[in-house]
């Protein structure tokens, strides 16, 4: 099959829907420029490497930020990228003002402190469990790679482009964009935050630490505050199992809260169009409308079970209920209609239950969740087809919306939760995501819900 078809099979591969899925039109973009960054990262000590406006990095798309709050502490270098799986050396550290008497090594790490490690061949998860087992409040990771045109104030040489070309003028690694941290799928256990720092700032760093000298960085975590309202998003599918938990849980929750915040959830589409599954409809049962709308195949069998036309009609579906229910920011209809299909129709969490998924063919036991909860299912269809359908070879509206805003809001995880457009680190539960929504509101202005 078309490349297209082969991508989508493989993601559908994945071990769990949090590791990084990326298609044509994310793939290979600066993400430097997309939305998202709520953090802050400054040395305190030495004062003389403060700067005015924090350094450059990249949040780790796991691990649980404390929003609204901060971490000031000294760091310790590990002098590693803790790749292996042995018990954390804490005595190989920089830097190392007293040796043990006993030992005649460095004093242990002494709580609490952040940790640097270097980037190394791991997955940024494993070297962040690992120094999560250490006992670190945090962990900066020191990038072993050059970004192309950025100044170089370390030792190696610097990267530029010549010629269309990545080049290095010595033998240190160059690459164009700076890497995501992305969960590896086993993440889910991370409980503190961590980033990732540009080669030539963490190269100035190691050589404090290194000379002995203690340095003392603060990390920050702000949501931006406008008002007296939270607005928030939720991207995800119908078949991905990391929050299917939270929605069937979250509607006392978002009820309690009422009018001070507003939801929206969205749907992640592919674009069959830009990824040639349109023409002659390449791609077969992952799409709908003659391959313009796709998504992955959920149980990686293209001829039988759910397929990804399936999912796409699901997504529509949805979006459909929250237009004709979702006017308020609330939507209590739709958060039960989600609970009734994870009850009756597919729980995704329980991949080997009985499923009754709606086909694009039929879509009974959908209709029968909407009658349950009061949702009036030829409404829903009417809005259905007045986006577009999903037989007919035409742009459907929804469908289309929901790809524009993918793109625009750099989205590039599913699940993913937005709140007051920054992305939420860590899992997705209803105490998490109920803490983060009370933390985005301006000081003295959240409901009292909140203060429980």
């Amino acid at each position: 099959l078309m490349k297209i078809l082969q991508l989508l099979t493989i993601a559908a591969l994945l071990p769990v829907y949090h590791a990084t899925i990326i298609d044509q039109q994310v793939h290979g973009r600066n993400l430097d420029a997309l939305p998202g960054i709520s953090s802050s990262f400054n040395v305190i000590f030495p004062p003389a490497f403060r700067r005015p406006d924090g350094y450059e990095h990249r949040e780790a798309l796991f691990g649980v930020p404390p929003y609204g709050g901060e971490l000031a502490q000294n760091v310790y270098y590990a002098d590693s990228d803790l790749c292996g799986d042995d018990p954390v050396d804490k005595t190989g550290n920089y830097p190392c003002p007293a040796l043990d008497p006993v030992t005649g090594k460095c004093k242990d790490w002494q709580s609490p402190f952040i940790l640097m490690v270097d980037r190394g061949e791991c997955t940024f998860v494993h070297k962040v469990r690992r120094a999560q087992q250490a006992g670190a409040s945090a962990v900066i990771i020191a990038d072993n790679s050059c970004m192309c045109d950025k100044q170089d104030q370390s030792e190696g040489g610097s990267c530029q482009h010549n010629s269309g070309q990545c080049t290095c003028t010595s033998e240190v690694k160059c690459e164009d964009f700076f890497p995501i941290m992305a969960d590896d799928g086993s993440g889910g256990d991370i409980t503190i935050p961590s980033l990732l720092l540009y080669k030539q700032d963490a190269d100035v760093i190691i050589s404090q630490l290194k000379s002995n000298t203690i340095v003392q960085v603060q990390l920050t975590w702000n949501l931006p505050a406008p008002d007296d309202r939270v607005e928030w998003d939720l991207w995800s599918n119908p078949t991905e199992p990391i929050s299917s938990n939270f929605q069937k849980s979250f509607r006392p929750a978002v009820e309690s809260l009422g009018s001070s915040q507003f939801f929206t959830p969205h749907f992640y589409i592919y674009d069959g169009v830009s990824n040639n599954c349109h023409t002659g409809n390449n791609c077969g049962t992952l799409c709908t409308n003659h391959g313009r709308y796709c998504a992955v195949d959920p149980d990686n069998n293209l001829s039988e079970g759910i397929s990804g036309a399936d999912v796409v009609a699901e997504s529509l579906r949805r979006l459909c209920i929250w237009d004709a229910h979702g006017s308020d920011g609330v939507g209590s209809k739709y958060w039960k209609y989600l609970e009734g299909f994870l009850s009756d129709c597919y729980d995704p969490s329980f991949p080997n239950s009985p499923l009754r998924f709606p086909k694009t063919s039929d879509w009974t036991c959908s209709n029968e969740v909407m009658n349950k909860v009061g949702i009036d299912s030829n409404t829903i269809e009417s809005c259905i087809n007045f986006s577009g359908g999903i037989t007919d070879d035409v742009v459907n509206s929804k469908l289309k919306n929901e790809i524009d805003k993918k793109i625009q809001q750099g989205v590039i995880i599913v699940p993913t939760t937005y709140v007051n457009t920054v992305a939420m680190r860590g899992s997705i539960s209803t105490s998490s995501v109920f803490n983060t929504i009370c933390a985005g509101f301006l000081d003295g202005t959240a409901p009292k819900i909140c203060g429980r």
